[in-house]
């Protein structure tokens, strides 16, 4: 089902793009099986559709979508409702006529534009691939050796005329956004035959060459510098790609590559909003373990510098808080130190922990996770190795000294060390993220953090690798 969302609904405006031209736009529609019916222009910008203009048809069908500024450019919606809707690309000409009677792309008329002539030419050409490809595909299922052979030959060939076809384009419209449009989804593949005898037979050093290869390429057929993409469903999904699936999982290793595209659309208003927006809720919701320190930097030099004019101070301020409860415990520096009474009246200082290992737990009695985790944690971790250098510094995070006394009681836990804050006057919360319990870190005999927010079975599996 199409979602439809009224232009006053998006936080990029046309407003100040339009409003340097002073021609605006007239597209005269042809619908001749929606006479007297409300016809909307629509517009792609990133993996939504919203409306720009709306008008009622004739009892011909016919109307006209005018404007005094000129649209920006991109892939644009002819929509009746969820049945009746067709795609074409606007470009620079935005004064023409559109005439189709079936609702299909392909089959729109255009005259007085011609990239978005030649896009639905483009669209003519990629069903007549498409169908032969599936033919040859329907053949290829009874073939016999002979045949299949005879058939990829075949395949490979339209593969190839769809090269020459973008190819012709690209060399008689450099100029219209159409030429990269048709390249963007275009991946370049790396020549494995091209590489050395011992890398093409070892898996390992294979799959390091196409990981580099396609870090280095990704990019090479979308500019993502072009604000024009941004008004196509297709920006969204390859930044995401990039980002989960291309980078290198690690924080050291994503922060270079997202910096520097943010160097490159910085200049770009509406990409800078949007890249800067997503790289910050992409971090911060990323499973990857420390990926939260890149939320923390781009929090800081984008947003709390000022320069992420876009942000409410509603957001801002939820943006405070998560780099506030963030910054401290950041995989790879020092545990904050914290010195907190035991159960018995006597005071623990982390930092004078003599052990290997050491694991800060953060829980409440309370806390339906906590029930489960501690025990677990307790008997399945800490046991089996507490003779082997690992020692647990267990937080209780209320004060209600009785129901800690009882929880202790009761799971059997006065074997490690476990030490409150009565008056909640050492900031542990903060300096520890206590907004959601249970909060575990892994910390060295350096009291360096090396892990964080782990399930017991990825704790168990950690600690015996360290201390063995």
């Amino acid at each position: 089902m199409i979602r439809i969302f009224f232009v006053g609904l998006i936080i990029l405006s046309f407003t100040s793009f339009a409003s340097l031209f002073a021609q605006g736009y007239r597209i005269d529609v042809s619908l001749p099986d929606a006479a007297n019916q409300k016809a909307q222009l629509a517009y792609h910008f990133l993996e939504k559709v919203y409306i720009q203009d709306t008008i009622r048809l004739n009892s011909e069908g016919v109307g006209t979508w005018q404007g005094d500024s000129l649209l920006p450019q991109g892939l644009y919606k002819v929509y009746l409702d969820n049945d009746h809707h067709f795609d074409f690309l606007l470009g620079a000409d935005q004064q023409f006529s559109i005439e189709n009677k079936t609702f299909e792309s392909k089959n729109a008329k255009i005259k007085g534009a011609v990239e978005t002539e030649e896009f639905v030419r483009y669209l003519v050409f990629l069903q007549d691939l498409k169908s032969r490809g599936l033919e040859l595909n329907k053949e290829l299922k009874t073939a016999d050796k002979q045949q299949k052979e005879q058939i990829n030959k075949e395949r490979e060939k339209l593969n190839n005329e769809m090269l020459d076809y973008r190819s012709k384009i690209v060399k008689k419209y450099p100029d219209f956004f159409l030429a990269k449009f048709m390249l963007a989804d275009k991946l370049e593949q790396l020549d494995i035959s091209s590489l050395p005898a011992e890398v093409q037979n070892n898996d390992s050093l294979l799959f390091k060459a196409q990981f580099q290869f396609q870090l280095k390429h990704y990019w090479d057929n979308f500019d993502y510098t072009d604000a024009r993409f941004l008004y196509t469903p297709f920006y969204k999904t390859k930044i995401d790609t990039w980002f989960n699936k291309v980078l290198y999982p690690t924080y050291d290793s994503v922060k270079p590559y997202v910096y520097k595209f943010l160097e490159d659309v910085k200049s770009e208003k509406r990409i800078f909003q949007f890249a800067t927006s997503y790289f910050l809720n992409a971090s911060i919701n990323s499973k990857i373990m420390g990926m939260d320190a890149l939320f923390v930097d781009l929090a800081r030099d984008f947003y709390l510098s000022g320069e992420a004019f876009w942000t409410s101070d509603e957001s801002m301020e939820v943006i405070r808080e998560n780099v506030l409860f963030m910054q401290d415990n950041l995989i790879g520096k020092t545990a904050p130190d914290l010195t907190l009474e035991s159960f018995d009246g006597e005071y623990v200082n982390l930092h004078q922990i003599d052990a290997k290992l050491t694991i800060l737990v953060i829980y409440e009695p309370n806390c339906s996770h906590c029930k489960v985790f501690v025990p677990e944690l307790y008997n399945d971790v800490y046991l089996p190795n507490k003779d082997k250098g690992l020692e647990v510094y267990a937080i209780y995070s209320m004060d209600d000294k009785e129901e800690w006394g009882n929880f202790l009681t009761k799971e059997n836990l006065f074997d490690w060390l476990n030490v409150w804050d009565e008056h909640h006057v050492s900031r542990f919360k903060i300096l520890y993220d206590g907004r959601k319990t249970p909060g575990v870190y892994l910390l060295d005999e350096n009291k360096k953090i090396i892990a964080k927010k782990l399930m017991i079975s990825q704790l168990k599996a950690l600690v015996e690798e360290k201390l063995n």
